[in-house]
Formats: structure tokens, sequence, C-alpha cells
């Protein structure tokens, strides 16, 4: 028998309200109700230390599932930076909301100790990537934007460049518009307080990356120019996570991938460098956004997706 309607009004309008005080835990918003990223700590880009060359002198602290310290990981693959970085690869915690390591690293459990022995201030958020020096025992750095930058400069066997000197005024234009209406636009809409909220960043996204597609369509392969940029490097984690987390998690389905082909091709080709595809841990993307993202999954129930391998293919004909 169905449920009284006074008891689903009610119980609709509690939810409701729950569902707000929830999500005030995962971010804040406005007054409009956009979504709004806290700010982080250690934020600023440090001079490269003079021990950069010492083997297993820093560390990489990474997640799998997130996209932010997958740019970090990207850097340090494409530039073969495993000689004078390791990587640790730090596990959810969904049951307490914080990053944990698999064993204890220099005496620590979890992520958020690490960043308080650093010198954060109690409270702060303990985010990924993160840049730890031995010699100095401390973060150095825990913004991902300010991270690729350092560890572009960082010495490196391959001797690649990923912010080529004839593109980086397009590379830095990319940078901004990707950063505001990309990887922060799916979250923008995800967590969006309300439907207005939603549309202005549902709509921004895919202005984005219509541009986007239109500008790898001018026959460059890479979004800057001619060579792999840092704008490729923040594109690419949110564009590979777009059918398996953010369009049906996070309500960003508007448009299929396929159906911007010249976006399609670069994602493949992108995923097809040396050392990509060592840093894309499909499964684990999703288990911990659906798994970990209570209110925006409440049942907890980890949907079926599709092959990581059937999306850095060629295309579909439209």
């Amino acid at each position: 028998m169905a449920p009284p309607a006074a008891l689903v009004r009610t119980a609709r309008c509690l939810w409701q309200w729950e569902w707000q005080q929830l999500m005030g835990g995962l971010g804040p918003a406005d007054q409009d109700g956009n979504y709004r990223r806290p700010p982080g700590a250690f934020l600023e880009l440090p001079p490269l230390p003079g021990d950069a060359r010492e083997p297993g002198s820093h560390v990489l602290i990474v997640g799998r599932s997130c996209p932010w310290a997958h740019r970090a990981w990207l850097v340090w693959s494409l530039r073969q930076l495993g000689t004078s970085i390791e990587l640790e690869i730090v596990e959810p915690d969904p049951a307490e909301g914080r990053w944990r390591f698999s064993r204890p690293f220099e005496g620590c459990h979890t992520l958020a100790e690490l960043y308080q022995r650093s010198g954060a201030k109690s409270g702060t958020r303990a985010t990924v990537p993160a840049l730890y020096s031995r010699r100095r025992g401390e973060i150095c750095v825990g913004e991902s934007a300010r991270l690729i930058e350092l560890l572009n400069h960082w010495p490196s066997p391959s001797g690649r460049d990923l912010d080529p000197p004839a593109q980086q005024e397009r590379t830095g234009s990319w940078r901004e518009q990707l950063q505001h209406a990309v990887n922060d636009g799916v979250y923008r809409c995800g967590f969006a307080r309300n439907q207005a909220a939603y549309d202005r960043a549902e709509t921004s996204l895919f202005e984005v990356l219509g541009s986007a597609n239109a500008a790898l369509g001018s026959g460059n392969p890479w979004l800057s120019g001619p060579d792999l940029s840092l704008a490729d490097v923040v594109l690419f984690p949110t564009l590979i996570r777009m059918e398996l987390v953010y369009a049906p998690l996070f309500g960003c389905s508007r448009l299929p991938l396929w159906q911007m082909p010249d976006l399609w091709a670069w994602r493949s080709r992108f995923y097809g460098l040396p050392g990509v595809a060592d840093t894309c841990c499909d499964r684990a993307w999703r288990q911990d956004y659906f798994g970990a993202l209570f209110p925006l999954n409440p049942s907890g129930i980890v949907p079926a997706g599709p092959p990581l391998a059937t999306l850095v293919v060629k295309a579909p004909a439209a």
C-alpha cells in the first residue's frame, strides 16, 4: 500500500532540509546556491628546492580518485620524475571524510596529521596532491595549479617542457577558462544547491567544452598548439571521468563526448601517451565518488559503467 500523501510531503521537506545540511559538509555555497571550492593550505609556489636532483628527496602524495591529484601525477609521469620524487598513494576513508596512508608515513597515519605537522592550522582541509620534502620534514606545496608548475621546472631526464614558450599565452588562457568552467565546473554542477545554480554551471561547462572541441578541430593536435602543454594536462582528468562519474552523478550529461569528435580524439591521443594509462584507475573513481558522496547517492549503490577501454578508442559515427 502506498504511503499517505501527507507523509510523503513531510518526508520530502525533511529530506530536502537534511540534504542542504549534508551538502554544506561537502562544500560551501554562496547565497545564490553556487558551489565555492573552499581554500586549502600550502598554496604558494615555492622556489625549486636545492636538493631537487637528489633521489628520493621528495614525495608526491596523490589519491587515485582525485582529479586535482591526477594532474600532478600526470606531470610526474610525463616528465619521468620518479628518480627524484617518490609516489605515495593515499586511500579515502569515507567514514571519517579524510585521506589515510596505507602504512604509516613519516609517523603519520592520515594526511591530516601530516598537514598539521607541516604547520597547517587545526581544521584545515588536508587535500591531495601534496609535495613533501624529506629534508625539511614538511609539505612544500598543496595547491595543484602551483604544484604542476613546480613539477614542470623540476630537473627531468625526459627534458619535456609542458609550458612551451611559443604557446604560453594560449596555454595560460586555456588553463584559466578550464579551471573555472570545467575542472571546478563539474563540481559546480554536482554540488549546486538549486536549479538556477546548476543551470549556470552546466551552461558554462558545455560552452567551454564546445570551444575546446572547435580549437582542436583547427589542425593542432593539442589544445594550445602543436605541442603538449599544461592546458592539456588540466583538461584530461576531468574528461576521462566524464562518462564514468560526472555525467551520471553530477548531471553533466547534456551532450555525450562522442558528439564532440575532436575532443574525443584528443582524449584518446592523450591517453595513449607513455605512462598515462597507469594513472587512470576507473574502478577506484567510481567506487570513491558513488560510494563516498552520500548526499548525491544515498543508496551507496555503485552503478555499472562503460569500460574505460571503450572511451579511448575511435569515436562512433555521429
